[in-house]
């Protein structure tokens, strides 16, 4: 599989999807790269998909919820981004 297009910082490396697509969701649009950010460098949870990808989980204080940051398989690329209502620590 062709690896996504990606964007350079700033804010971070991201995929095009990420920048074009998941952030011009309305049900998005609170998420804040300094979120984001602080959720990779910090998780309260990480695990690695089937397909290579990583999950971060960290809680948002602002919002009230858990983020869950998606990378690429490198584990910076930012793929996807948004509150896990279900997410169980």
């Amino acid at each position: 599989m062709a690896e996504p297009d990606r964007l350079p910082p700033p804010p971070f490396w991201r995929t095009r999807y990420y920048a074009l697509t998941v952030m011009a969701r309305s049900d998005r649009r609170m998420i804040d790269p300094i979120m984001v950010t602080s959720v990779i460098n910090a998780p309260a949870r990480k695990e690695r998909e089937p397909s290579g990808r990583v999950r971060y989980w960290g809680w948002i204080a602002e919002l009230n919820h858990w983020l869950r940051v998606v990378t690429l398989d490198d584990g910076v690329t930012v793929h996807n981004a948004m509150l896990d209502r279900d997410f169980l620590p």
